[in-house]
């Protein structure tokens, strides 16, 4: 990041994550790698007084009222650990985002399209962090997300309609070019960083598409990165990895040797440097492009 580019929003950021295990996530660093995860606490935005999406759908003059959920107890929860079989695909994996991000206040119900069924439940938490998604559609009452879930590149439907979606935006956006092994920073669509690094093998490429930044977290009994970052996306090798959903993250890695190389079993291997812009300047649920 240049001397003069000063972090957004210094006098609020949480991102330094805690030495505190919660619950077990394997990220496909290596073959012995167990990750778990750890709240870095509400992540860094501003709330916009009217988000505009890009891409969005045009706003419809009568608001689609959501249908009741008889049986909220009985959805899977949309997180890492679950697929959702009747999650609609995002059909646009390459647009850019506007920043537009929300965090539930409570466990909201996950819908198949503007008053259509009950599909999920997107928790207030995903494993003791604040939920944060990115928006990347919007209509009348309503806001498509992307999730965190199997298949990759799913999405679903929030109601804005009863006051439980805290909006709000992040400038941000991570950019990764896998054939030219190229990470880069965007701050309100002007890059602020780029650095090589290191992807998926050919037998265990890093999936393609659209993501975000899902958690922050540190692990005490692994040394080869001081801090990972869990992507909302997956292996498209492994339906497993070591026990765990195979979740993609960015960290660092001993070797600089694995810069600019297929080398890793998914993840996005970083230098120590970028690790730190991320870390200290990226908040939750910031869009994370990788094609």
């Amino acid at each position: 990041m240049p001397a003069n580019e000063v972090p957004a929003y210094d006098a609020r950021r949480r991102y330094l994550v805690v030495a505190v295990v919660v619950m077990p996530l394997l990220f496909l660093a290596s073959a012995a790698a167990v990750v778990w995860f750890q709240a870095s606490g509400h992540p860094d935005h501003t709330n916009p007084q009217h988000p505009a999406v890009a891409g969005a759908n045009e706003v419809q003059a009568v608001t689609v009222a959501p249908r009741a959920v008889p049986n909220f107890d009985s959805l899977p929860a949309a997180t890492t650990f679950t697929t959702l079989t009747d999650a609609p695909a995002d059909i646009d994996q390459q647009a850019v985002p506007s920043g537009t991000v929300v965090h539930p206040l409570e466990s909201v119900p996950v819908y198949s399209e503007p008053g259509g069924q009950a599909i999920a439940v997107l928790p207030a938490q995903e494993i003791a962090s604040d939920t944060w998604v990115p928006v990347v559609a919007q209509e009348s009452g309503w806001v498509q997300v992307l999730l965190p879930s199997r298949p990759n590149s799913s999405t679903g439907w929030l109601s804005t309609q009863d006051q439980t979606l805290e909006t709000a935006q992040t400038p941000y956006r991570i950019e990764v070019d896998r054939a030219r092994f190229q990470l880069h920073l965007y701050r309100d669509d002007r890059q602020i960083g780029s650095w090589e690094v290191g992807v998926g093998k050919s037998a265990t490429p890093t999936p393609a598409g659209r993501t975000f930044v899902m958690a922050s977290v540190q692990d005490s009994r692994q040394t080869y990165s001081p801090v990972i970052l869990p992507l909302g996306i997956h292996s498209n090798s492994y339906d497993t990895f070591g026990g765990g959903p195979g979740t993609t993250a960015i960290h660092t890695w001993p070797s600089s040797a694995v810069f600019g190389k297929q080398a890793s079993d998914g993840c996005i291997r970083i230098p120590t440097d970028a690790l730190h812009v991320l870390v200290t300047t990226v908040p939750l649920g910031t869009p994370v492009l990788i094609r």
